[in-house]
């Protein structure tokens, strides 16, 4: 099964990256199976996938083609940006035709069902259909321990505002940390204290000391493929995170949203080394689907599932989205999907390594190391205008993010970084967009008035 993943997975990714243009005859099944090493019969089965795909076509007696596509998916404004910023998944991969096939599925199969009000825990199927899913990055629950979310951000939302069983108050974030919950923290007036991380990983005495003395409700973090670092805890620092909070009776908000997009299956989230029931587990769909799709899973321990259900108290995520994400999971859409995602990112993370390799010859900039995932912390010198050089950059067509808003408001030891995305960059333009930003900071750094 693996190896036709693969296989259909480097057709697609040549497909989509004109190395076999629109009208083009593909390589015959035998030449093909020659170049891949496999069986004819697992290159028949790649090139059916396509065909059922509309992105290749058949012509009896003469073999596969590209199929013409008239608008491709970007206009050209577009094509003429490289976008460093975006953390959503890349629009060309958007797995329309499979999703629709799941939606037709799902109303096939529940009728009437999805369109009640159903269940504020999620839809009873999908539960029992992320018990094994969830398995797979070595979180065990049954079904009752698991609820469906809007995305992540209403896990946290809920999890933020309601009490705990340690009787604590204070939530202790990484910094830098997810912008858009440390901005609902500020909104709230939620207590509050920043620890730092750096891209080398965090100073477990200092959060040690934190989880003691801080009155620590929970820690939130982000153990692998860190927004925006980049950088993933190493199987040591999650196994000490998860003794500590067994030992000071904190609690761990473990956001997991990209447990699917690394290379490094070995990799086990700290909910998997707590034995007290101190983790709650979250993960999201949206980065391998797409972003509307806004479906979460939440892994509570025993004791916080009363006071969650609580606050959730209303079914308000779509049911048809429930139904056909279960089937998309349970038909093998989702993982063959994900395979075809990790590839894609994993070869432009490997491009963009490269880019810095070449143009860093002078190391002003420090950059996290990371070969997965889709961020990667450029570390500037203090000299640099952020401001002044993202302007810059934007006037050359490259767009990045600051890392200003990765710190509270309050919080004082910051570094000052841009944080780079490749979700949305093709792979050509790597290199190009690269380029600008060490020609900009170097400029920068000479001249810092200019």
């Amino acid at each position: 099964m693996k190896k036709y993943l693969s296989i259909l997975s480097d057709m697609e990714q040549k497909i989509m990256g004109g190395v076999y243009s629109p009208g083009q005859k593909l390589p015959s099944v035998r030449n093909a199976a020659k170049t891949y090493e496999c069986s004819i019969s697992t290159i028949i089965r790649a090139y059916a996938e396509l065909e059922k795909h509309h992105a290749i076509y058949s012509i009896a007696q003469s073999g596969y083609y590209v199929v013409q596509k008239p608008v491709d998916w970007q206009n050209k404004k577009e094509d003429n940006l490289i976008d460093f910023t975006s953390a959503s998944p890349d629009p060309s991969v958007f797995p329309y035709l499979d999703f629709q096939h799941c939606i037709n599925k799902a109303i096939d199969t529940y009728k009437h069902q999805l369109f009640t009000y159903g269940d504020s825990l999620g839809l009873d199927r999908l539960r029992q259909t992320l018990v094994s899913h969830l398995a797979g990055d070595q979180v065990f629950a049954k079904a009752e321990r698991i609820v469906v979310t809007s995305g992540i951000q209403q896990a946290l939302e809920i999890l933020t505002k309601m009490p705990f069983p340690n009787g604590k108050s204070v939530i202790l974030v990484e910094q830098p940390s997810y912008d858009i919950y440390l901005q609902f923290l500020a909104a709230e007036g939620v207590v509050v204290r920043g620890i730092a991380r750096m891209a080398t990983g965090i100073n477990l005495r200092e959060l040690e000391a934190e989880f003691r003395n801080g009155e620590i409700k929970f820690f939130y973090t982000m153990s692998r493929y860190h927004n925006p670092l980049g950088t993933s805890y190493s199987i040591e620092e999650r196994k000490v995170i998860a003794n500590l909070a067994s030992k000071y009776n904190v609690y761990i908000v473990e956001d997991d949203y990209m447990a699917d997009l690394g290379e490094d299956r070995d990799f086990d989230p700290i909910y998997a080394y707590n034995s007290t029931s101190h983790i709650v587990y979250l993960k999201s769909f949206s980065k391998i689907i797409f972003p509307g799709l806004r479906l979460g899973a939440t892994v509570l321990p025993e004791q916080l599932l009363e006071t969650f259900h609580s606050y959730k108290r209303y079914a308000d995520t779509s049911l048809l989205s429930q139904a056909s994400l279960e089937v998309y999971i349970k038909n093998g859409m989702y993982e063959r999907h994900k395979h075809k995602i990790c590839k894609q990112y994993y070869e432009r993370m490997h491009a963009l390594n490269e880019a810095v390799e070449h143009y860093n010859g002078e190391g002003l900039i420090r950059v996290s190391d990371v070969s997965s995932g889709v961020y990667m912390q450029f570390k500037l010198p203090q000299t640099i205008n952020l401001e002044r050089l993202m302007k810059r950059l934007s006037e050359r067509n490259v767009n990045v993010v600051s890392g200003k808003g990765f710190y509270l408001p309050n919080y004082l030891v910051r570094e000052k970084f841009l944080r780079i995305s490749i979700a949305r960059v093709q792979s050509k333009h790597i290199d190009e967009g690269v380029k600008a930003i060490f020609e900009e900071v170097k400029r920068g750094y000479s001249d810092p008035q200019s």
